[in-house]
């Protein structure tokens, strides 16, 4: 009796569900480079925006030739990640927007090619 009391008790706690954080959005962009941009964006009240736009253009290689448009939305801790960006590109201008409300920032990737923005959209 006592077993399956205890039995019962370890399926019922398996069945709850568990609260972990929601993944991260991930774009893997692999443009031969292991440069990665993370993204967190929140509105002016400091609240975390989900689904905010965050869009780049990347202009890499030789002459800076090779072009790629990249575009990724936020998850519901409006965080997003870029990763496999050139370690050798043009100034990376990110685009950040969610209806109507804009921000801006910029990577260089030959000086910080892991970056961390926080970003409010106002």
């Amino acid at each position: 009796m006592l077993i399956a009391a205890i039995a019962l008790a370890g399926v019922a706690l398996a069945q709850q569900p568990e609260s972990r954080p929601p993944d991260i959005t991930l774009l893997k962009a692999n443009l031969g480079g292991d440069c990665s941009a993370d993204f967190t964006v929140t509105g002016a009240d400091g609240k975390p925006v989900y689904a905010a736009t965050v869009h780049v253009r990347v202009r890499y290689g030789l002459l800076s030739i090779k072009r790629a448009d990249l575009e990724i939305g936020t998850n519901s801790d409006g965080k997003a990640r870029i990763e496999g960006l050139p370690m050798k590109a043009r100034a990376l201008a990110y685009d950040i927007e969610k209806e109507g409300k804009k921000a801006n920032v910029e990577q260089n990737v030959s000086s910080m090619c892991h970056a961390n923005f926080h970003v409010s959209l106002k």
